[in-house]
């Protein structure tokens, strides 16, 4: 059973003491190592996770919706959808209402196949006891893949829904193309309407030229970055302004005709998952808390500097983390996605505290 933290995150809690004489040592101080514990097992192929106090909602790829309360992982699934069977795609990102207390409300990102060709939807539904109701296709038709589909949920802090969406091929140009909503980070309103003050008007287009965005994150000062998955390397951490293009596919990390340059780049490949901006009590390292599948870690960066700092390591391809209303961080392993190596128990919904 994999279950370790990173040396590097107990590593950031040292400070180093000055020695008064060789023959009166002072002690270091004992670091405060964050506990990690194992709310879930035999989880299939988790994609996303979504928190509202002592609940953990999960999307697992085949198409459920888990739900951990307590501690426990609930035995009968909150909802069951059909989505498209192939590598890339299935039931893939979650996010809950601002408002999730009064109205239950919550949205998935799923992959489906119509007529031969793949596609993706945003979803609202509303959750009704200990099942879903009422679900409603707020955006639908989101070219698709078998391996791109981006596919993150988030509510940003102006109240928006932002989603992340893939390129339909390798030598695809649709990432680049405004009219398009492929490759793109896509901002709407929670009733899928289109805010006005997008930068292309009467379209959900907010960025563009990604090719596989995993992961998205707003600093204190409102900053948004963007985490996209590139072909083999070249794994790019994004400053996202309303109308940025990000180059996919003529550039990779660089600055090109029109285009920005990417504020990190992974070279080899890191394979990011998910993204946080932290704002807890857990000495993390850096704030932004990017889940890594290549790399089989959790890590604290700074786009700014290219630093870095493990916090959560030797768990296999970590693909999800959020930040609980106490401070606590929640992590999926991806182990059972066809790309990585099974322990028993995998896959699993972990949390770091205190």
């Amino acid at each position: 059973m994999r279950l370790r933290l990173a040396a590097g995150a107990a590593a950031v809690a040292f400070s180093v003491a000055v020695l008064a004489s060789p023959d009166d040592p002072v002690p270091l101080p004992e670091p405060e190592v964050p506990a990690v514990e194992v709310l879930a097992e035999d989880l299939e192929a988790p994609s996303a996770v979504a928190v509202h106090g002592d609940r953990a909602f999960v999307t697992e790829r085949a198409g459920l919706v888990r739900v951990v309360q307590d501690g426990s992982l609930l035995e009968a699934p909150l909802a069951s959808f059909r989505p498209a069977a192939v590598p890339g795609g299935g039931l893939l990102g979650i996010a809950l209402d601002p408002e999730f207390a009064e109205n239950g409300r919550l949205y998935l990102y799923m992959t489906y196949e119509e007529g031969g060709d793949l596609y993706n939807r945003i979803m609202a539904v509303t959750e009704s006891g200990s099942r879903l109701r009422d679900v409603e296709t707020i955006l639908d038709g989101i070219p698709g893949s078998a391996y791109t589909n981006g596919g993150f949920l988030k509510f940003g802090p102006d109240g928006m829904l932002y989603a992340g969406t893939g390129t339909v091929s390798e030598g695809s140009h649709l990432p680049s193309d405004p009219a398009s909503l492929a490759g793109k980070i896509l901002r709407i309103g929670a009733d899928g309407s289109i805010p006005a003050d997008n930068p292309f008007p009467g379209s959900p287009v907010y960025s563009l030229g990604y090719r596989n965005p995993q992961g998205l994150a707003w600093d204190e000062e409102g900053r948004m970055y963007a985490a996209d998955l590139g072909p083999e390397k070249n794994d790019e951490i994004n400053l996202v302004r309303a109308g940025s293009d990000h180059g996919w596919p003529g550039t990779e990390c660089a600055a090109g005709p029109g285009t920005e340059a990417a504020l990190a780049c992974y070279d080899p490949s890191i394979e990011p998952g998910g993204m946080i901006h932290y704002s807890g009590r857990i000495d993390v390292g850096f704030p932004l808390l990017v889940a890594s599948l290549k790399a089989s870690n959790l890590y604290g960066v700074d786009p700014w500097s290219g630093s870095e700092s493990p916090v959560l390591g030797f768990n296999g391809r970590v693909r999800d983390v959020a930040q609980g209303g106490d401070g606590s961080i929640y992590v999926i392993t991806s182990n059972t996605d066809g790309r990585g190596f099974p322990d028993a128990g995998d896959d699993r919904l972990l949390r770091i505290t205190r």
